[in-house]
C-alpha cells in the first residue's frame, strides 16, 4: 500500500524575505546612483568602479527577488514541485558571480601593487564611510529574513562582502591620507578577494549538494534507516532516499516492511512522527507492506527456465 504525506508551503517566510530583499535593494540602488553622481563630479575612477560593484549587489538582490517570486508559484503540469529550485539556481549564480569578482580584484590588486595609481584619500574615505552605513542597513534588513534559504544567504553574502569591501576601502583611504602609501588600496582589494572566495565557495558547494540531491546537512541516511528499523513493528526498510527539494524542504521516500500482526497505517504514522520530530522531514512518501506480502524483484521477473545466472545454458 502506498501512503504519502505532503509538506506545508513556506509562503509566510517567502513573503517576509521578499519585503526585506526589496527594502535592501532600494537602499543599495539609491546609494549606487549617488555614488555614480559623486564619481562623475569628482572624476574618480575608484568611486565609479565601486559603483559598478554595487551594481552587482543590486543584481544579486534583484535575482533573489525574482527567484523567490518563482518559488511561490504552485505546482503545475510537468513541474510537480513547482519552481522551488529557482532559489537554489539563484544562490548558485550569486556564488559564481562572487568568484568572477574575485578574479577581477586579484588581477587588479596585483597590477596596482606593481603600478600603484594616484589615489585621492579623502573622497575615498568619505564615500567608504557612507558606504559602510548603507551596507550595515542592507545587511541588517537581509539578516532578518530566513537565512536557511540559500537564495537569501546568497544575497546576504553579496552585501556582507560589500560591507567588508567598504571597511577595507576606508582603512586604505585613511592610510593614503596619513602616509601617502597608495599600495594600501591594492592590499585592501586582495583581502576582499579572499573573503569573497570563501563566501562564493560555500554558496556553490551548498547549492550543488541540492542539485545533486545529496542528503540534507545533518542527516546521515544510514543512521536514519537504522532509526526507522528501530520503530516497534518495523521489520525491514528498502529503497530509502532523502534529499532537499529546496532550502528547508527535505523530502524522503522509502519502502517499509512491518510484522504480520501490526497495522500498516498505524506503523506508517509512527514512522512519519519520528521523521518529523527528530529530523524536521514533513514531506514523506512511504510504501508500507506486511513483511510476508513482500515479493523481491527477482520473484517478479523470474529467470528463464533451464538457465542459471553466470553459468550459461544448463
Amino acid at each position: 500500500m502506498a501512503e504519502q504525506g505532503h509538506g506545508h508551503p513556506h509562503t509566510a517566510d517567502r513573503d517576509t524575505d521578499r519585503r526585506h530583499l526589496g527594502a535592501a535593494l532600494a537602499v543599495i540602488a539609491l546609494f549606487m546612483l549617488a555614488e555614480v553622481a559623486v564619481g562623475i563630479y569628482a572624476s574618480s575612477l575608484a568611486l565609479l568602479s565601486d559603483a559598478a560593484h554595487m551594481l552587482t549587489d543590486a543584481g544579486a538582490l534583484a535575482l533573489a527577488l525574482l527567484a523567490s517570486g518563482l518559488a511561490r508559484r504552485p505546482a503545475k503540469g510537468a513541474y510537480t514541485f513547482g519552481l522551488k529550485r529557482a532559489e537554489i539556481l539563484s544562490a548558485q549564480i550569486n556564488g559564481i558571480t562572487l568568484f568572477v569578482l574575485v578574479v577581477y580584484f586579484v588581477v587588479e590588486g596585483v597590477r596596482r601593487l606593481f603600478e600603484p595609481p594616484h589615489v585621492a584619500g579623502t573622497p575615498v574615505l568619505v564615500t567608504a564611510l557612507v558606504g559602510i552605513v548603507v551596507n550595515l542597513v542592507a545587511t541588517w534588513l537581509i539578516s532578518r529574513g530566513n537565512r536557511r534559504s540559500l537564495n537569501v544567504e546568497g544575497a546576504f553574502q553579496h552585501i556582507l562582502n560589500d560591507l567588508y569591501a567598504f571597511v577595507a576601502t576606508a582603512v586604505a583611504g585613511l592610510l593614503v591620507m596619513l602616509t601617502g602609501w597608495t599600495r594600501a588600496d591594492a592590499v585592501a582589494a586582495l583581502l576582499i578577494a579572499a573573503l569573497m572566495a570563501r563566501a562564493g565557495y560555500g554558496l556553490v558547494r551548498d547549492s550543488a549538494r541540492v542539485f545533486l540531491e545529496a542528503a540534507p546537512k545533518g542527516i546521515d541516511p544510514e543512521s536514519l534507516e537504522g532509526e526507522i528499523r528501530e520503530v516497534d513493528g518495523v521489520v525491514d526498510v528498502h529503497e530509502l532516499h532523502v534529499w532537499e527539494v529546496t532550502s528547508g524542504f527535505p523530502a524522503l521516500s522509502a519502502h517499509v516492511l512491518v510484522a504480520e500482526e501490526r497495522d500498516c497505517h498505524e506503523r506508517r504514522t509512527e514512522v512519519e512522527r519520528l521523521l518529523l520530530e527528530r529530523h524536521g522531514i514533513r514531506h514523506t512518501t512511504l510504501q508500507v507492506d506486511h513483511h510476508q506480502d513482500f515479493l523481491p524483484t527477482d520473484s517478479l521477473f523470474p529467470r528463464e527456465s533451464g538457465r542459471d545466472e553466470g553459468t550459461g545454458p544448463a
